[in-house]
């Protein structure tokens, strides 16, 4: 009795072993494979590094000078490119855990590789020649690096990856995410705000903090931990343009001040590139882009902020009593279900995690206990987004810039443009559904018909652009497009469709940005620099309304709330580091900020002043400290402080670190000065937090821009050969032959 039993244990143990092994080793296997690798062609790029480590990069050709991007932005952060690649082949989450694998849903449910797959011949071969070019750079250094590859057959990437990953994250820039959550999540989803189809204002108190952008990662500092309100994707942008008229000395001036996360794979990378063919461009990409998204050339230059007009279209499906059919004009017609597995990290173990994907005619569908829900969103049915790109980077003077924007393919982001010929503009940049008149559109629609499923874009000429405005100049700082420009220079919002589902309101750093601009003639650089540092609030909005609702509250029987309170009334609206109750305002604002952006109820105001007073009493001994002390620049052995919040200077989104302090992630991140003087060549001058080398502690450009951030100061950007050989702290050729 006793053998049978010892064998019958062994077995269970064996067994069970087997399972091991075969967690530790089924995702590679298992998982979607490579593709055909690029063409064999031979590829060559110089890249010269200045002294803040940033490459400049040049070949003979176009392809060459993309090939030479994906080797130099490797050099410095393989590690996130990695991941970018992963993202392409839904694998995420065998890096990244169950935040990945969100990532991996998302690639499944909106198809992405089937959109890029259907698309990628449609594609100029220009342009697809740019993809596998990219993708050959980073093949190599694969290669030539295999110690670095974090996940087995990842490599070699394609273009038809490179075009993928923009597959899966243009719906996010469509707005697709205020919907998404509470789909999968059952919840009720939230109205959304601006004119509804009778023009009338909407009521809402709602007003953003920032952006929404596609936080891909969440990636904390070492020993930090989930702050309240601190995991929201919460983000800005500002944009500052001034024509020769109202700069004081016949310069034309942009201001690019993007805000994203600064680390992961929509953290910026700067680049200056040029090819003997005509293509010279200095400005910041995304990891997995072979061509900068904004920035200057020599002719004009541009920069982004989010706009957040109504893209996403939501529709409740009518099923069948079996579930498995939709009823589409009296017709019914199969659900296309799909199951996925996404493999899930879990120390050294990959779990694959099934789960239904579904579709319908409408678009991708998420089902929940409250029924079966379709999806549509802009750039629903297109990767021309990356033609467009790039042609905007090639562009030489207005007009050819206009017509490559005109394509409108970039599902949204508000672009705000300045040239060498004094022109300055404004376009509030969408792929908008053509909808049809008669519904509201921002509320759940009905499912069954068949002619609310929208199919073409709205007329280029139907959407807000503002093209050198008499005020002579242009903001925004994620504002309604119908505050750009100052008094007398205004669109009127009227004269656009409320189909487009046009934003109404307005931002802390909108309400500045406006008042400071009017007030400022002529707006010269000193007085531009002023404009973008400001830290102060204005009382309007949130910020009246959270700290209105705690000057009401009774405290009578509670004198440490008081003292709070008092200390509270006394700020300054300032954010600027130098009052007593800068420190306690800052927690404050921030989850009034989210509450208020993601049309959330406000926060409780007693709670809300009592938790921030607690965790300075608790961290600082005091609920007086210094900001300086509290809100920090952190990266590797560099710690320095900070000012600002939802301001101009940016610094409006934070983790809570293991010692009490506000590590900023989010907020001013690639920040650019370019101006065309009356007389002389583009010059322009750049700073980001950190540094080049952005996942290489060794490097010594980890963090060697952060005590230039946290000043305020900006480094030169050498944007011609000559400038960048004079300052040249590296050279070396890369070739694949």
């Amino acid at each position: 009795m006793r053998k049978p039993l010892i064998r019958t244990g062994w077995a269970i143990v064996a067994l069970l072993l087997l399972a091991l092994f075969a967690l530790l080793t089924w995702e590679p296997f298992f998982a979607e494979q490579p593709g055909a690798p690029p063409p064999d062609r031979a590829y060559r790029a110089e890249i010269i590094r200045d002294e803040f480590g940033v490459p400049h990069i040049h070949g003979a050709t176009d392809p060459d000078v993309a090939f030479g991007v994906a080797w130099a932005h490797a050099e410095d952060d393989f590690s996130t490119l990695q991941d970018v690649v992963a993202m392409t082949r839904g694998r995420f989450g065998a890096l990244g855990g169950a935040e990945g694998a969100k990532i991996d849903y998302a690639y499944h449910l909106f198809g992405a590789r089937q959109l890029a797959h259907a698309q990628y011949a449609t594609l100029p071969a220009d342009v697809r020649t740019l993809l596998e070019a990219y993708a050959s750079g980073l093949n190599l250094y694969a290669r030539r690096h295999p110690g670095e590859v974090k996940l087995a057959r990842l490599f070699p990437a394609n273009g038809e990856d490179i075009a993928t990953g923009f597959a899966l994250r243009l719906p996010f820039f469509s707005g697709i995410e205020r919907v998404l959550g509470p789909l999968v999540e059952g919840t009720d989803l939230r109205p959304e705000f601006g004119p509804p189809l009778d023009g009338k204002p909407a009521a809402s108190y709602a007003e953003g903090g920032g952006d929404v952008v596609p936080e891909l990662v969440q990636q904390a500092p070492n020993g930090s931990q989930s702050a309240p309100e601190a995991d929201e994707n919460l983000n800005g942008s500002n944009a500052f343009a001034v024509a020769p008229k109202r700069s004081g000395d016949g310069a034309t001036r942009l201001v690019s001040n993007s805000h994203q996360p600064w680390r992961g794979p929509v953290a910026w990378y700067e680049v200056v590139i040029e090819s003997d063919t005509g293509w010279h461009f200095a400005g910041a990409t995304f990891p997995g882009s072979p061509y900068p998204f904004l920035g200057h050339n020599d002719d004009l230059g541009w920069t982004n902020t989010l706009n957040r007009p109504d893209l996403a279209d939501v529709y409740k499906l009518v099923l069948d009593a079996g579930g498995q059919n939709y009823r589409l004009d009296g017709r019914w017609l199969p659900l296309e279900r799909k199951r996925v597995w996404l493999p899930v990290r879990m120390g050294p173990l990959v779990l694959p995690v099934p789960r239904w994907v579904a579709r319908s005619a409408h678009g991708p569908v998420i089902e929940n206990a409250r029924g079966a829900f379709a999806l549509r969103y802009a750039g629903i049915d297109t990767i021309a987004s990356l033609s467009e790109y790039y042609r905007l980077t090639r562009a030489r003077n207005f007009g050819e810039w206009q017509a490559a924007l005109a394509q409108m393919a970039i599902p949204s982001t508000n672009f705000i443009y300045a040239d060498r010929a004094g022109n300055i503009a404004y376009i509030y940049n969408g792929r908008f559904p053509e909808r049809k008149p008669g519904f509201d559109w921002r509320r759940l629609l009905p499912g069954d018909r068949a002619d609310l499923i929208w199919a073409g874009t709205a007329d280029w000429r139907a959407i807000p652009k503002n093209l050198n405005p008499a005020s002579g100049f242009l903001f925004n700082a994620n504002n309604t497009p119908f505050s750009a420009a100052g008094p007398g220079s205004e669109l009127d919002p009227k004269s656009f469709s409320p189909l487009l589902g046009i934003e109404l309101d307005m931002t802390n750093r909108g309400r500045r940005a406006a008042k400071l601009m009017a007030a400022t003639n002529p707006i010269d650089r000193p007085a531009l620099e002023r404009i973008k540092y400001d830290t102060g609030y204005e009382n309007a909005g949130y910020v009246k309304h959270t700290l209105d609702a705690i000057a009401g509250l009774d405290l009578r029987r509670d004198p440490d709330l008081a003292k709070a309170r008092a200390l509270l009334a006394q700020w300054d609206f300032d954010m600027d580091g130098s009052g007593p109750a800068d420190a306690l305002a800052e927690l404050v604002l921030k989850p009034a900020m989210s509450a208020a952006y993601n049309h959330r109820p406000p926060p409780e105001p007693r709670q809300l002043l009592a938790e921030s007073a607690a965790h300075l009493a608790r961290w600082f001994g005091r609920i007086d400290p210094p900001l300086a002390d509290v809100l920090r620049l952190r990266r590797g052995k560099v710690d320095l402080p900070l000012t600002g919040g939802d301001t101009l200077r940016a610094a409006s989104n934070w983790d809570v670190a293991a010692d009490g302090r506000l590590a900023v992630k989010h907020g001013d991140s690639f920040l650019m000065f370019i101006e065309w003087p009356k007389d002389g060549p583009v010059r322009s001058e750049s700073i980001m937090p950190y540094g080049a080398a952005t996942t290489r502690p060794r490097s010594p450009h980890y963090a060697d821009q952060a005590p230039l951030f946290a000043a305020r100061k900006l480094k030169p950007v050498h944007f011609t050969r000559a400038d960048v050989a004079a300052h040249a702290v590296s050279r070396s050729v890369v070739t694949n032959r």
